[in-house]
């Protein structure tokens, strides 16, 4: 049996919009993660984002998604030694900690002899995580519409069905998830409710179809995005200079405060990310710009 592996997790955009704790996707912005099993103790080793804020012990995801999984099918100690490898920003809406969550479960099933499906590991990694709409597509690539039965989650992926580019535009401000989720009040009105029923399958059925020309309304959003404007200065305007460059249209990545445009291939990708960056930067908000495809794989051992 194995003593170390390497997992390759990608980022991951949740709520594509009208979306709401149910579709995501995952993109090619990857986090690698190396597991070595020890005689006991912790070791951890980063390089890129978040080298100097996180820490071993089985109170990092990485660890305890790890041992969630070798003591539920080995009930043997182990110890651990870690390394990674960060590309992904933290608290920016691109599912860094997923990545830390969905690696721990897929190093462990491996080194543990495999015995989980990946639905499994999607059950496992929502139990962690309080939801699935990061860490399904963070495991099973594409876009994913996740949803929970009776305490189960579980996961639909599809590919869309014609290639586009995705521009993440990334604020030098992070943003809590649960400062973010607070500004969402508890209930919407009727009318908004059936706003976001008809965006979200509206953009579903134009990714499953290829008709894009059905983009700039099916990402739309009544849910989360209005009353999470003010925690991005310049959010509108950032949108609105997406779309006058050739976007479909863009969205609040997870819970930000990363900015996501959908583009079409025939457009200048430079040209949307430039847009937007001078639209927060007149805001007083830095940002820098990443041009994306949708991943396919989700995590994988390399």
């Amino acid at each position: 049996m194995d003593k170390k592996v390497t997992v390759r997790v990608p980022a991951t955009s949740a709520n594509c919009g009208p979306g709401f704790d149910t579709l995501g996707l995952a993109c090619n912005l990857y986090n690698y993660f190396t597991y070595e099993l020890m005689d006991q103790g912790f070791n951890l080793k980063i390089e890129g984002e978040g080298s100097e804020k996180l820490k071993p012990g089985k109170n990092n995801l990485a660890y305890f998604s790890f041992y969630k999984v070798w003591d539920m099918v080995t009930g043997s100690k182990t110890g651990l030694s870690i390394k990674m490898i960060n590309n992904i920003p933290l608290s920016r809406g691109l599912g860094s900690s997923s990545t830390a969550i969905v690696a721990g479960l897929v190093a462990a099933n491996h080194l543990s002899g495999n015995t989980l499906s990946k639905n499994e590991i999607v059950q496992l990694a929502t139990e962690i995580e309080g939801h699935p709409d990061n860490v399904a597509p963070a495991i099973l690539g594409g876009m994913t519409i996740s949803y929970v039965d009776n305490g189960k989650a579980s996961a639909l992926k599809f590919l869309p069905l014609k290639p586009f580019k995705l521009v993440a535009v990334v604020p030098d401000m992070p943003l809590s998830t649960s400062l973010a989720r607070k500004a969402i009040p508890k209930t919407v009105s009727h009318h908004d409710a059936v706003f976001n029923t008809s965006r979200a399958a509206l953009l579903v059925g134009a990714m499953l179809t290829g008709e894009y020309q059905h983009l700039n309304s099916g990402l739309c959003d009544r849910l989360h995005q209005p009353y999470r404007a003010h925690l991005i200065p310049g959010m509108e305007d950032a949108f609105a200079a997406a779309i006058n460059n050739g976007a479909y249209n863009a969205i609040i990545s997870g819970a930000g405060s990363t900015l996501m445009a959908y583009v079409p291939i025939n457009v200048c990708y430079e040209a949307v990310g430039e847009a937007m960056r001078n639209a927060l930067s007149k805001h007083g908000l830095q940002s820098v710009s990443h041009i994306l495809d949708i991943d396919t794989e989700g995590a994988i051992l390399v």
